[in-house]
């Protein structure tokens, strides 16, 4: 990575109780903090479970998780579009994430693609990419909203349920496909009143701040928890996917 020595964090900082959004209104909006923590857990979770060796960080942005992988892995390379709406001094490479990527087979231990997928018009091709550089035995770790509002339009193109992502890995060859749904109808329930409140005019955006600690108190409580597991089946707020590549003909996971 690039100026690795600047970096600083962005969207996700460290604390002792773990990565959560930021409190900075110019990385995250107070409509988003509630979301964003969530994120937050997640993917620290995988990242610490799964990345190891050489690390592409696809879509990487400011690289906003580069804390939690950076004394996991060997050397991280990190790729985005030329003309990202996030542009980055931390890019190695800027590259078209919808085609053939500049890299040899089998190259990587671990890829992360979070928050990136919805935004390619042809995911299977990321996806396939992925599995080409990946190593025997390498990971793919991909975050996708499912419950989410338009964003970085215009490019904003899917929404996959577990059946599309779990179809695209077994295709490009993935497998030891472990897939988790995150959130359920409590937590989107209060994202989308999170972001309703975001559009109402001043002072009502007020409200967003004692909200935000209502609502991460609530989902926390033994019903409603009850009430996430039981219905994100049929309500994720997004999923986590980490997908393997094995040798051909390799069963299990």
């Amino acid at each position: 990575m690039k100026n690795a020595e600047s970096w600083r964090p962005t969207k996700f900082v460290s604390t002792a109780r773990g990565l959560r959004a930021s409190r900075d209104r110019r990385q995250v909006a107070i409509s988003s903090r509630f979301i964003g923590d969530i994120l937050a857990q997640w993917y620290e979770s995988a990242i610490r479970a799964h990345a190891r060796g050489r690390l592409l960080d696809m879509g990487c942005g400011h690289v906003p998780l580069y804390g939690v992988y950076r004394d996991l892995v060997q050397e991280n390379i990190c790729i985005d579009w030329a003309n990202t709406l996030h542009p980055s001094i931390y890019l190695d490479f800027a590259v078209d994430l919808g085609g053939k990527l500049p890299f040899e087979d089998d190259t990587f231990d671990t890829i992360l693609l979070t928050d990136v997928l919805e935004h390619l018009p042809e995911p299977t091709v990321a996806i396939y990419e992925a599995a080409r550089i990946l190593r025997l035995g390498g990971k793919l770790i991909i975050g996708v909203p499912f419950f989410y509002w338009v964003h970085e339009e215009p490019h904003d193109y899917h929404r996959y349920t577990e059946f599309a992502l779990q179809r695209m890995c077994r295709l490009s060859g993935l497998s030891g496909v472990d897939l988790q749904a995150y959130g359920g109808l409590p937590e989107i329930l209060c994202d989308l009143t999170a972001k309703g409140l975001g559009y109402l005019p001043r002072p009502l955006p007020a409200l967003l701040r004692p909200f935000h600690t209502a609502a991460s108190l609530l989902v926390t409580t033994w019903p409603v928890r009850k009430l996430s597991a039981s219905s994100k089946p049929s309500f994720p707020l997004g999923y986590v996917v980490v997908a393997e590549k094995r040798p051909p003909g390799a069963t299990g996971g």
